[in-house]
């Protein structure tokens, strides 16, 4: 427990590189698309909570007109769908949106698994946190809770995925969290394509 959280660091580093080398022509397209798609920043930025509660600015691409509400989780909109701009709805639905928070892992305030970062004013959440130890390791891309339910899951029940976590993290643990999100992603996409037809 103690050594892997190093190992973990250097392997977050390692991978967030790897696949940036990879990916930037991809991050150039999508950026062109936003800008030309709508008014606004390429980039959304948000204060987050991460490590030891220390807040931070999580990446993304803009998915949403310039003029949403801030701070404010996307399913606690009355109409949120509203303000999803045409390539958003895409980005969303792939996930691409996620992509720039390769910048954050590299900066070293995400890493690649961990709880979900919570937004600075989720206080019940953070509160929850604090009980199983969770605000004080990274908080990352995809984690336990993510691939158990995401914000389909009470508070409680999200704060106890996150506390498990943390009791187990291992390499062994996040490969598992790593490959069941990738099953996740394909389940999503086939329940949609199950609709659509």
């Amino acid at each position: 427990m103690k050594v892997y959280p190093i190992i973990k660091r250097s392997l977050d580093f390692i991978l967030a590189f790897t696949s940036m080398f990879f990916l930037w022509p991809i991050f150039l397209i999508l950026a062109v698309i936003i800008k030309i798609d709508s008014k606004g920043p390429i980039f959304f930025k948000q204060k987050r909570v991460g490590k030891n509660k220390e807040y931070f600015h999580i990446l993304k691409f803009r998915t949403m007109r310039s003029d949403t509400p801030k701070d404010m989780p996307t399913h606690l909109l009355q109409n949120p769908d509203a303000f999803i701009t045409k390539i958003g709805k895409f980005l969303r639905k792939t996930s691409l949106d996620e992509l720039p928070q390769i910048i954050n892992i590299l900066k070293g305030d995400m890493s690649i698994i961990g709880p979900r970062p919570a937004l600075w004013n989720q206080y019940d959440l953070i509160a929850e946190r604090d009980k199983c130890g969770s605000n004080d390791i990274y908080p990352g891309l995809t984690g336990w809770a993510q691939v158990n339910g995401r914000d389909e899951l009470p508070i409680e029940v999200k704060a106890s995925f996150d506390g498990e976590y943390v009791k187990n993290m291992s390499l062994s643990f996040d490969t598992k969290i790593f490959l069941r999100q990738y099953l996740v992603c394909l389940e999503v996409k086939e329940l949609k394509r199950g609709v659509v037809k």
